[in-house]
């Protein structure tokens, strides 16, 4: 694991750690390996949390990204001036290693709307309804989505540029789907999930972008998903703000 490799080893971050140095993790990774790296950080005299963000690059690119943190509450409030900064809706998700947890199940949700969605796709197509009449239905809609909303668009392009690709996309939704299994939770749709995005990876290559899973069903159908009208890439549209804590009530207390 690379979080793994930067932090331990020599000349590693760890090694610079000394008294109120602070270690966030960005990264996507499991809440244990979070946990683990944290104590040696603690032990050093370090505030340690992990910090990962949600919300695609084109939001990463103008500093709106959500993000996720996880530690002791003076920690956060520590480092809130900074991660408001970064991004715009902070959420202090609890104790050290919670925000990794809430991203993977996060992630995992957007990899489902992914299939989901080119599959509703698929089957407006096969139905004879326009395309772009079927999108603004279903963002109107209760079917809506994040992922029919920013995705949905790429893949009515046809470019499918999310600018994050298929092996990236596997990884997560495995995350998700291990940690379902490490909590003995009967889970019907990951492995579905799963499966559908390893098929891609299979046909189309690691570094495709991730989106390209509903080129699955194109390709299969013998149908293109294409409408006029919709972005090659998605862009930001929001002006930059400060950003601020998500107040969630009747919270329970992490010091």
């Amino acid at each position: 694991m690379i979080s793994t490799l930067v932090l331990e080893e020599e000349n590693g971050v760890l090694e610079g750690i000394v008294e109120s140095k602070i270690w966030l993790e960005m990264s996507t990774i499991e809440a244990k390996d979070v946990q683990r790296l944290g104590a040696l950080v603690e032990a050093k005299g370090g505030i340690a949390m992990d910090s990962p963000v949600s919300g695609g690059c084109h939001r990463a690119s103008t500093g709106n990204i959500a993000i996720f943190a996880g530690g002791r509450r003076d920690a956060f409030e520590k480092v809130l001036p900074l991660l408001s900064t970064m991004g715009r809706q902070i959420v202090h998700t609890g104790k050290l290693g919670s925000a990794s947890v809430l991203k993977v199940i996060t992630n995992y949700l957007a990899g489902v709307q992914l299939v989901s969605t080119g599959e509703a796709f698929m089957v407006v197509k096969k139905a004879g309804i326009d395309l772009t009449v079927a999108y603004e239905a279903i963002r109107v809609s209760s079917g809506n989505s994040f992922v029919q909303e920013t995705e949905g668009q790429l893949i009515l392009n046809g470019s499918y540029n999310i600018n994050f690709t298929m092996d990236h996309e596997v990884k997560d939704v495995t995350l998700f789907d291990d940690l379902a299994k490490s909590y003995d939770v009967p889970v019907e749709l990951s492995p579905v999930c799963v499966a559908a995005v390893e098929d891609g990876l299979k046909r189309y290559g690691p570094r495709v972008w991730s989106s390209q899973v509903v080129k699955r069903l194109e390709d299969d159908c013998g149908e293109d998903l294409c409408a006029p009208g919709f972005p090659e890439y998605l862009v930001d549209h929001e002006p930059e703000g400060i950003g601020a804590e998500v107040g969630v009530k009747q919270k329970e207390s992490y010091d």
